[in-house]
């Protein structure tokens, strides 16, 4: 029980460190939450932690600001694995069809962990995209959408998908909704991470 509860402190305290040392750019405390083979899925970016770290990075650098706020966080744990699903916000400024403005999409981090060595790590992290809003920063002025380019991204992140690809990413448009295929695929995925298989 005492074990089981330390390895619950240590993960979660894990999870609140890699939401603000990574906005915060301290990148080099950033790389401590994963482990070396770790992967890093997103609507923008999907590789390893390190190629993770070196675009945002480059894009902190550059100006590009994408924020994360947490909430709840609930733990499956399996000896040295386990499986969280962290409430969250993500949220992004950019000008927008020439207007800038705000999008926030809330979801859950949904990570695979593993204890190496007597640390915990981020082997994956998958986020599951629920639903975004998008607000001009200045209410008096409101920019005009392209309804067929917004309505080609899935319901849960179309918004940050606009944002995002309209600043020149390439979006990836079969990521984790609230249901659905990809959803359900994840949490198997989970479930097999936890009886000893492949993250992937």
């Amino acid at each position: 029980m005492v074990s089981d509860w330390h390895d619950r402190l240590a993960i979660r305290d894990l999870l609140e460190n890699w939401a603000v040392w990574r906005d915060a750019a301290l990148w080099e405390r950033f790389r401590t939450v994963w482990h070396d083979d770790g992967k890093m899925m997103a609507t923008w970016f999907q590789g390893s932690a390190d190629e993770f770290i070196a675009v945002s990075r480059a894009g902190f650098e550059k100006g590009v600001r994408i924020l994360h706020f947490l909430g709840g966080t609930s733990i499956d744990l399996e000896g040295s694995r386990a499986i969280s699903q962290t409430k969250m916000t993500i949220s992004q400024r950019a000008e927008v069809e020439g207007v800038e403005c705000d999008v926030v999409c809330t979801g859950r981090f949904f990570d695979f962990l593993e204890r190496r060595g007597g640390k915990w790590g981020v082997v994956l992290r998958q986020p599951i995209y629920e639903k975004d809003r998008l607000d001009p920063v200045d209410p008096a002025k409101v920019p005009k959408l392209d309804r067929s380019v917004l309505e080609s991204f899935p319901v849960g992140y179309r918004h940050l998908a606009y944002l995002q690809a309209g600043i020149g990413y390439k979006v990836k448009k079969d990521m984790p909704g609230l249901t659905g295929p990809e959803v359900d695929a994840l949490y198997a995925r989970g479930r097999q991470w936890l009886a000893g298989g492949a993250a992937e």
